[in-house]
């Protein structure tokens, strides 16, 4: 109504430039209605179209060699004219087996295709950009791409993939390289210094103040008649810990046979305190002490984390040992061991991979193992060729370690002083070869 008004308005005045003013009325007043009128194509302020950006020409998505099967790559050729969009949008769809969801067709732009699943954001990339990547994806699952050019004006339409991309599963991962080099480095390392020691090369190992204090600990319970007492932690034998404080078992039990001392095992795990008795056994086997050997003194007590603590510090306060040893896994119980030790007068050597444990033996023991220390006690005390090259091996392995930590620390440090720089693409080189 508006539009015929203004028209006859035009018409019906002077013919020196009025109809140019209602021909001009009339564009604006259409730009108006266009511009109200769902899904036409904007006008700018003088009427003229403003026109989406173009579909891509083609989209093309493959597999990534060498992978573990959950990324494809996406690439897609844009046509003439693209530059006036923002960014391009990256979506996916899953093609579901049979029965599993309708659709209307394979790669459809607007809906979803015959067996396909919903349409999932993949990326948004800049438009200079010409490709993306799918990540994460399940192996061997199929999975139609789309693209869109974005503009102020608009999107364009979607050029989709012509057929369904599969992320295939590969046995050798290629961005894993480095660091199979470095695990063939580590272990060639290993076998060196194993084969070095056997042929009697000395192996310098740096002295444990507590591992030393063993046999004074054990003089010290021999000279007052009093006996021993050994807790390989709480934990089963599925745990590393409890495994080096059997060790550590082994060479304490064999120097109170030498010694004829009486030394007195309780255990929370009925499979440990088997394996304590092998080696108590075998110590006292090797020490030519056969006949003094007592199984009943490696007992089971309970599963029960602070029953069995109960039953220790009781049994301590009793007896009285003159040497406490702890060398497993410890929690809680932990520093209630080692108080009721600390007094009666015991002198105390402890030993945890447990970092919150560690200062409550530090404070109450004689000695403490500390980490590492603890791990290495088992090459240390035995002096064996093969433990001992095993451990000068894993040195090597730790050097390494602490020069790729501080690789990381100047990367890290570069890319924050210089975010555009090489630093960040080396940083983030870094963190995909150590798979963070």
């Amino acid at each position: 109504m508006i539009s015929s008004a203004l028209i006859l308005c035009a018409i019906s005045l002077d013919s020196s430039g009025a109809s140019d003013v209602g021909l001009a009325n009339t564009s604006i007043t259409a730009a108006g209605n266009k511009a109200d009128l769902p899904g036409k194509i904007p006008l700018n302020e003088l009427g003229q179209e403003i026109s989406a950006p173009p579909a891509a020409i083609s989209i093309i998505a493959e597999d990534v060699a060498w992978d573990a099967g959950g990324v494809i790559k996406v690439s897609w050729q844009p046509a003439a004219g693209t530059t006036s969009a923002t960014k391009w949008i990256v979506e996916r769809s899953e093609v579901l087996a049979a029965g599993q969801g309708p659709g209307q067709g394979p790669g459809q732009g607007a809906g979803q295709g015959a067996g396909q699943g919903p349409w999932t954001l993949v990326a948004e990339v800049p438009i200079a950009e010409t490709n993306a990547v799918a990540s994460k994806l399940s192996p061997d699952a199929s999975f139609f791409f789309r693209v869109t050019a974005v503009s102020p004006n608009g999107s364009s339409a979607v050029t989709t993939t012509k057929s369904a991309a599969t992320g295939h599963w590969n046995f050798f991962i290629s961005a894993k390289l480095p660091l199979f080099c470095a695990i063939l480095l580590v272990s060639a390392c290993v076998i060196y210094f194993i084969l070095a020691a056997r042929r009697g090369r000395p192996m310098k190992v740096r002295r444990i103040a507590a591992l030393e204090a063993i046999k004074d600990a054990v003089g010290r319970a021999t000279e007052m008649g009093r006996s021993i007492l050994f807790v390989p932690g709480i934990q089963d034998m599925d745990n590393i810990q409890t495994v080096a404080g059997l060790t550590v078992l082994g060479n304490v039990s064999r120097t109170a046979a030498e010694y004829d001392a009486a030394i007195e095992v309780p255990t929370s795990r009925s499979l440990v305190m088997e394996a304590a008795r092998e080696a108590v056994q075998a110590s006292y086997l090797a020490a030519g002490r056969a006949d003094a050997y007592n199984a009943d003194a490696i007992r089971y007590i309970t599963d029960e984390q602070f029953g069995f603590v109960a039953y220790v510090s009781g049994r301590m306060v009793r007896e009285k040992p003159a040497a406490c040893f702890y060398m497993g896994c410890f929690f809680a119980e932990s520093l209630i061991l080692a108080e009721t030790g600390n007094s009666i007068g015991a002198i105390q050597i402890a030993g945890t991979a447990e970092s919150s444990q560690l200062p409550f033996f530090v404070a109450a023991c004689d000695y403490t193992l500390i980490g590492e220390e603890f791990m290495a006690a088992s090459a240390y005390l035995s002096g064996e060729p093969d433990q001992i090259g095993s451990l000068k091996g894993q040195d090597v392995a730790k050097a390494i370690a602490a020069i790729i930590i501080i690789i990381g620390v100047v990367l890290a440090t570069g890319a924050a002083i210089a975010p555009q720089g090489a630093m960040p693409a080396a940083l983030e080189w870094l963190k995909g070869v150590l798979g963070s």
